[in-house]
């Protein structure tokens, strides 16, 4: 056994059993590894951006780590967008990157560069081998790092020929991950008090409190006190529909997210940070939260979140289950698409028990304002701002959660940016469906533009925020890489054709022309 099989077998151990790889040359002995070990199943990704998103997507659903294998320091810089998302979203992650021979370092080869430096910009933990006989440790505390707390990035760097060395019949190492840090008492105190009051109260959830246990805590604090619940604008899980609590979402723009909070006498967190907006514009609020009475943090996002909620609703008495919201599908809409028009039949449409991922910027919002009257289901959403992320989170919802539609509402824009992930959606037959809100803009910034005054402006502001010509033709980019797709320009084809695509398995591309 070598130092690769180590880390595989140890990783096997530990309940690792998903690798989502872009392999070269310094990983192949990891790659041999694999076939020796057929219990972690073996996933390329086109780019080294599928992988890392689809591994943020995977753990985000089964709390778990996944292997995402890649290719010296440029296969890890081609990742690092979505590792970012993924320290956002406190995914447990554990990225392996090869690099060169120790005694080719010093040749400066063309790929040569500062591994560590890069990784450490997303990651926890990081940690390089310097003998082969510590990879099964190195293997088990990053596994451990990745799943201590709330969850993080851990990055393991393996040069080539410490991969190859023999280790003999070395022992599986283990490690235990940390719990999250326990609320403080007195901040559950001050939130109790503040809840019992008869004034318009909030609590700001994230985390753990927007899903399975954490929720129904949530809506039962809810139902308790009168207060409404709201989320991160980027979330990285969220359970939502009929006979589940209502949670609102906080708006991208920083105006309407501050008079929103400004609507509540007080505001409870629990599992969240503070809010802050995306940009800073003159005149406009970076934390909306800062200065005011009312505002008590009872767990930030390294903090356990269940268990001040369960001490909440002991304190508060709160035992009654929210009822939650009703299945209420909106009419049917017809004529020309927009935004409304589609979130209105997804929301119809929607089966039971989906995942959404809804990581168009502008578009993806009229469907968070009415996911709640649709059947019950979860959602993914960008949580680092870095866009593209879509497709790949799709993949690793799919790979997580096999028997679960999965539908990525994505933009053209963002969408572009990870185009190989189709490819692999392919390749394995996944079941997701992809709609594509193509308006053929970056229109996020042109709405910023028309925010600022400054819209439309000039010659080269169009070229740099339109996306045409020449149009990018969706249905051919996804059929070329193996994904069956069609368009639709009307709310009436496009309700015809979602809803056979949701009835049928395997990937599925809708170019929704807005």
């Amino acid at each position: 056994m070598n130092a690769a099989d180590l880390v595989m077998r140890t990783a096997a151990a530990a309940g690792v059993d998903l690798c989502l790889a872009n392999p070269g040359t310094t990983e192949m002995p990891l790659v041999l590894a694999l076939d020796r070990l057929p219990a972690i199943r073996p996933v390329l990704g086109l780019h080294e951006t599928v992988c890392t998103g689809a591994a943020d997507g995977y753990a985000r659903l089964t709390g778990r780590p996944a292997l995402a294998l890649l290719h010296l320091g440029p296969g890890l810089a081609n990742g690092l967008a979505n590792l970012h998302n993924a320290r956002r979203a406190r995914s447990p992650v554990v990225v392996l990157v090869g690099d060169h021979a120790t005694w080719h370092l010093d040749a400066d080869a063309p790929l040569t560069m500062d591994i560590r430096g890069a990784a450490r910009t997303a990651s926890r933990w990081c940690a390089r081998l310097v003998r082969a006989g510590e990879a099964g440790r190195l293997v088990a505390e990053a596994i451990a790092a990745a799943r201590s707390g709330a969850g993080g990035v851990a990055t393991l760097v393996l040069p080539h020929d410490l991969q190859l060395e023999p280790v003999g019949d070395a022992s599986l190492a283990t490690a235990a991950p940390e719990p999250p840090a326990a609320p403080d008492p007195g901040a559950l105190a001050a939130a109790a008090e503040l809840l019992r009051g008869t004034a318009a109260g909030a609590l700001f959830l994230g985390g753990a409190a927007l899903h399975g246990r954490g929720l129904r805590l949530a809506g039962r604090i809810a139902r308790a006190t009168g207060a409404t619940l709201l989320c991160e604008t980027g979330f990285a899980r969220l359970e939502t529909g009929a006979g589940l609590p209502v949670v609102r979402r906080l708006p991208y723009f920083p105006e309407q997210a501050q008079a929103l909070l400004d609507g509540f006498a007080h505001v409870v967190g629990i599992g969240a940070r503070r809010p802050v907006s995306f940009f800073g514009w003159p005149g406009k609020p970076s934390r909306y939260l800062e200065d005011r009475a009312g505002v008590v943090w009872v767990a930030g996002p390294e903090e356990d979140a269940l268990a001040a909620l369960e001490v909440l609703a002991a304190e508060l008495g709160a035992r009654d289950d929210d009822p939650g919201a009703l299945l209420d599908p909106p009419a049917m809409p017809t004529g020309a698409l927009d935004g409304g028009k589609l979130a209105s039949l997804l929301v119809r449409l929607l089966p039971e028990a989906a995942i959404v991922v809804p990581t168009a910027v502008t578009n993806a919002y009229p469907f968070s304002a009415i996911a709640h009257r649709a059947r019950p289901h979860t959602q993914l959403a960008l949580t680092g701002g870095a866009i593209g992320e879509g497709p790949a989170l799709a993949i690793g919802a799919a790979l997580a959660a096999p028997g679960r539609k999965v539908i990525n509402l994505e933009a053209d824009g963002s969408g572009a940016y990870a185009l190989q992930a189709f490819w692999t959606q392919a390749r394995e037959g996944l079941d997701i469906v992809t709609i594509v809100c193509a308006n053929r803009a970056y229109r996020i910034l042109g709405l910023e533009l028309e925010r600022s005054g400054e819209a439309p402006g000039g010659p080269a502001t169009r070229a740099l925020t339109a996306l045409e010509p020449p149009a990018i033709d969706w249905v051919a980019v996804a059929r070329g890489l193996g994904v069956p797709g069609t368009r639709a320009e009307t709310a009436e084809a496009l309700a015809r054709i979602l809803d056979g695509a949701l009835r049928e398995p395997g990937p599925f591309l809708i170019e929704a022309v807005l």
